[in-house]
């Protein structure tokens, strides 16, 4: 109440017009967008770089005996002391008394170690098929702010943590998850782009054989396809602060690819675009060299997430439990379906009259997986969303804790944040939101790998009869 007893009036009655006038700076021109992206590049630089040694390089911390012995490696502290006092040449970490400290690579080692001589009832290495491909993950929803990003590099570093050897693939041009990853990525050459460009340019190479043989002008191969077909998705691969995990990273120019493929498919309708970085993972072997490969999606259903899709075994879509988000996820999923289900029936129109086989899109799971999860006010809609995704959703809801909302201030995933910081039982809670996210994720892929070998196994059977 004011001093005369009126009630104030909202803030948006009374503005006088010209006192807002007064306000406002001159007419802002494009070269201003210039001006503050300049700045807000410096300042990002600068936020990304605060937790980097002096060289500007990110760095992964040590784990504590504790972490090791309850997190990595199953077996009993005590029992794990044993055994380095008993194998002076394995890591004996650093630190005084039983506080020891280890490098991930360290861990790394310790872990075979005890593969070859522990327990055979434990599980020292994580469970993955001779000879099988890597599975690839994708995450996506064309809803920004779910927490797409933050959920694929936890499971990155969850994975590599568990003793995978993962990659990772920042397929949208914000390069959120190259930054979390401590990636540099100059231009769109050192990104998936020249996978896309390489694949559009082998195909009219092909393409251009047929067109001589009939007489046919050629499709023109111009500088920037000539110049990908030397470019091997290879090279594009960086090593990170993980000693497992790489990554192919992501930056604005990656963009122009939405604008680039859909030209490129106008040029030469028989090139089927939406295989275009499954075939580069594939034809440069990339998938034998992995064990899980995660995707890192844009927030919006064009080019570069169709790709993303198709080259998924196993697809994760991120909302919050709210009505937007889940409305919009059922708008993805109606998109997805309409515009998968238009590429099957495109493309088997002109297989079925040459005889060949229909194409067909398969995942070997799809899962919806609610994230910032708060109890208090949240739980009721969850439930709601929960039924209506069913058999589409994970059990575990991503709880939104204080450690993970400091992490992310930090430019760092919860698993790279020193538990010393922390109470320990914010600790344990911060970790144990993203550790049951990788148990569900980890046993889609573990079943999806096991189907596989016994399919295979069946196939060959039924080969030899």
């Amino acid at each position: 109440m004011t001093s005369s007893g009126k009630t104030p009036l909202p803030p948006y009655f009374g503005i006088d017009p010209e006192a807002a006038e007064a306000k406002l700076a001159q007419p802002i021109d494009t070269a201003r967008f210039a001006k503050a992206a300049a700045f807000a590049a410096k300042g990002r630089d600068e936020l990304a770089r605060g937790g980097h040694v002096p060289d500007g390089r990110k760095r992964l911390r040590k784990f504590s005996t504790w972490e090791v012995c309850k997190y990595l490696i199953t077996v009993a502290p005590a029992h794990f002391r044993r055994v380095l006092k008993a194998n002076p040449d394995l890591p004996q970490g650093v630190g005084e008394g039983n506080s020891k400290w280890f490098s991930l690579e360290e861990v790394m080692e310790l872990r075979s170690h005890f593969a070859n001589e522990g327990a055979a009832n434990r599980e020292y290495l994580p469970y993955r098929p001779e000879g099988a491909q890597a599975k690839v993950v994708a995450v996506a929803n064309f809803k920004g702010g779910v927490g797409k990003t933050s959920t694929c590099a936890h499971l990155a570093m969850s994975a590599a943590l568990d003793g995978y050897k993962v990659l990772v693939i920042d397929l949208d041009s914000q390069g959120s998850m190259t930054s979390i990853m401590g990636g540099e990525v100059q231009d769109e050459w050192q990104t998936a782009f020249p996978i896309m460009a390489r694949d559009y340019a082998q195909h009219v190479v092909e393409e251009n054989k047929v067109r001589a043989a009939e007489g046919k002008p050629e499709i023109a191969l111009d500088e920037t396809l000539t110049e990908a077909l030397t470019v091997s998705p290879r090279n594009l691969i960086q090593e990170t602060h993980w000693p497992n995990i790489d990554l192919i990273g992501a930056q604005l120019n990656l963009y122009w690819a939405e604008f680039q493929v859909p030209v490129w498919r106008m040029q030469s309708r028989g090139w089927a675009l939406w295989d275009a970085l499954t075939n580069g993972l594939d034809d440069a072997g990339i998938l034998d060299d992995y064990d899980i490969i995660l995707l890192d999606t844009p927030p919006a259903l064009g080019y570069l997430t169709i790709n993303a899709l198709a080259a998924a075994d196993i697809l994760l879509v991120p909302l919050g439990a709210s009505f937007l988000e889940f409305d919009s996820t059922g708008r993805f999923f109606d998109m997805l379906y309409s515009t998968f289900a238009s590429i099957e029936d495109g493309e088997n129109s002109q297989r079925r009259q040459l005889g060949l086989e229909d194409v067909k899109f398969e995942w070997d799971a799809v899962r919806t997986l609610i994230t910032r999860f708060d109890a208090a006010q949240q739980t009721d809609l969850a439930n709601v969303i929960q039924a209506y995704f069913g058999d589409l959703m994970t059990t575990f809801r991503q709880d939104m804790t204080a450690m993970v909302g400091q992490a992310g201030e930090q430019v760092n995933g919860i698993y790279e944040a020193d538990y010393r910081e922390f109470n320990r039982d914010t600790y344990v809670r911060g970790r144990e939101t993203f550790d049951q996210t990788w148990a569900e994720v980890k046993e889609i892929i573990v079943g999806a790998w096991w189907r596989d070998e016994k399919m295979n196994e069946m196939e060959a059977g039924n080969g030899q009869a």
